[in-house]
Parts: C-alpha cells; sequence; structure tokens
C-alpha cells in the first residue's frame, strides 16, 4: 500500500501528472527538519509553561511564543512532507516565521516595555544563539532550491 507523501489522497497519481519523489527531508533537509522540530518541541514547552503559570505578566510576548511554536510545528510537518500542497506550506510557514522574527526582534529592540518577557523571537532570536533570525533563511534557501523538484500534479 502506497503511503500518501504527495499531500493527496493517498493513491499514486496518474502517468504524466506524478510529483516530484525527493524529498524535501532528504539530504541536509534532514538536518533542517530536526532543527524545527527541536524548535517546535522547545517553543511549545516555553510557551505552555509561560501561559499557564505567569501569562498575566506578559500576555502578549507569552501569545507571542504560542505563536511561534504553532509555526515552528506548521514548518516542521510541511518540510518533513513531499508534493506541492506541501511544498507551498513550507514556504507559507517558514516565510511567516521570518516575518515574525523580523517584526518581533524589531519590537523588542525600539519598544522594550511592549515586550517585557522574552519571546523565542525577542532580539532576533538571541536567547536561542540567533539560530530563529538564521534558520528561516537557511529554510527558505533550501526551499528555493527544491522548487526545481517540485512538478504540477
Amino acid at each position: 500500500m502506497h503511503t500518501d507523501h504527495h499531500g493527496g489522497s493517498g493513491t499514486l497519481p496518474a502517468a504524466g501528472s506524478e510529483t516530484a519523489t525527493v524529498s524535501k527531508a532528504s539530504g541536509p533537509g534532514r538536518l533542517l527538519v530536526a532543527v524545527y522540530g527541536v524548535f517546535a518541541l522547545s517553543a511549545s514547552a516555553r510557551a505552555g509553561y509561560q501561559i499557564a503559570t505567569k501569562f498575566s505578566e506578559a500576555p502578549l510576548a507569552y501569545l507571542l511564543s504560542a505563536l511561534a511554536a504553532a509555526v515552528y510545528i506548521v514548518a516542521t510537518v510541511a518540510l518533513a512532507k513531499s508534493g506541492p500542497r506541501a511544498y507551498w506550506i513550507s514556504v507559507a510557514a517558514v516565510s511567516v516565521e521570518l516575518a515574525g522574527v523580523l517584526a518581533v526582534g524589531l519590537l523588542s529592540l525600539l519598544d522594550p516595555a511592549a515586550l517585557p518577557h522574552d519571546t523565542v523571537w525577542s532580539g532576533f532570536g538571541k536567547g536561542y544563539g540567533y539560530v530563529p533570525l538564521i534558520l528561516p533563511l537557511l529554510g527558505l534557501w533550501w526551499l528555493w532550491r527544491y522548487r526545481r523538484r517540485i512538478r504540477p500534479a
């Protein structure tokens, strides 16, 4: 039985319309998926703890941490899957991540009072060695390289 790696119904596409079978998660993409997975877990744990224990201290910061966690989860799953749908979801998730890192990073520098507690993306990810800033750049580069392998269904 064929497992669904194309974002479709679980059956192989018709001859001549098959999507690329090379996974974004092969080669260096495997490391990218692993790093996204680690960030999905760590951001989820951080946001969950912050929201459960001290939400009233910095609700905006903790909701932004939860948003980061959700973006990392979507990016991880989409990067691990093959096919055009997963590709475009990956591009969207990683683009949202980059926009979030830039916006939250800038806000945390220009108006530190707006985010009295750090988020994953505060200071452009300085609390995580700037990996949150570098990761979407690497992700978009990897997806750009992978784009030639996607053929329309």
